[in-house]
């Protein structure tokens, strides 16, 4: 069986290439690290590959707004490439400022029944970057191929513009993949269990297609159990709770 070819996406500003990279490496996949001058230019081909990941970080240092500068240059430079590539079955995943990417480039939240729910990310409520670990509880109604398996799970965020905005009437078009939760699961747990104030404790969406993913915690922050804040106090297991997200990405494209 041949490997999973991984594009994971570079910008001046990205930081979390590297760490996104070595998860995708332990799922058993092939990751190249690639500056987007190089899709610009054609020395890279997007369709070389199955999987694209826009990783956390702070691209073009997050002028204008996050992730705004580096969505005008994916939807402007890249737009019909990328929409090919979704159209022939590739997955997209952002992470973090990913996330803040893919909906301002317009790739989220996508049509459900025919609408496209406004949705956009800004300013935490609590006005300061927060920095903290979160649980989060999935939805296993999602069609998201990422999280198929999870119910929950632990982990970090870091991030100054997190909060989701989307009118309450757009909400059951929306394809929610995983709210902010307390310890207990319950999905209206307030600041801090929800860092940033988002709309219905939202923390990540995917499109109708369950193919293109996008989340505000960082998974590859918790692949081994020992990143867990508390792995001294629990039972010994191997793999932390974001692993699961990037193994279920690599067994669906090597199933398809």
């Amino acid at each position: 069986m041949s490997k999973v070819r991984i594009l994971i996406l570079r910008v001046p500003g990205t930081n979390c290439d590297a760490e996104t990279a070595f998860a995708f490496q332990q799922a058993g996949a092939i990751t190249s690290i690639v500056h987007i001058g190089e899709l610009i230019r054609r020395e890279r081909r997007l369709s070389d590959y199955q999987i694209m990941v826009i990783p956390g970080g702070f691209t073009y240092g997050d002028d204008i707004a996050a992730g705004k500068v580096l969505a005008n240059e994916l939807r402007l430079k890249l737009g019909e490439n990328i929409q090919r590539f979704v159209d022939d079955g590739g997955l997209i995943l952002g992470i973090c400022n990913g996330f803040q990417v893919l909906v301002k480039a317009g790739l989220l939240p996508g049509k459900t029944n025919g609408n496209s729910p406004s949705l956009t990310l800004t300013a935490n409520d609590s006005g300061k970057f927060e920095c903290r670990w979160v649980h989060l509880s999935v939805n296993g109604q999602s069609p998201c191929i990422f999280t198929k398996g999870i119910n929950s799970m632990y982990l970090p965020v870091a991030h100054g513009e997190g909060k989701v905005i989307v009118a309450l009437e757009a909400l059951p078009y929306l394809n929610i993949v995983l709210y902010y939760a307390d310890e207990h699961g319950g999905r209206e747990a307030d600041y801090p269990h929800n860092p940033n104030g988002s709309v219905a404790n939202i923390a990540g969406i995917c499109d109708a297609s369950g193919r293109v993913f996008a989340l505000m915690p960082h998974p590859e922050r918790h692949i081994w159990h020992t990143q867990h804040p508390q792995w001294t106090r629990q039972r010994a297991k191997e793999y932390g709770d974001g692993f699961q997200i990037f193994v279920n990405a690599v067994k669906w494209v090597q199933s398809s």
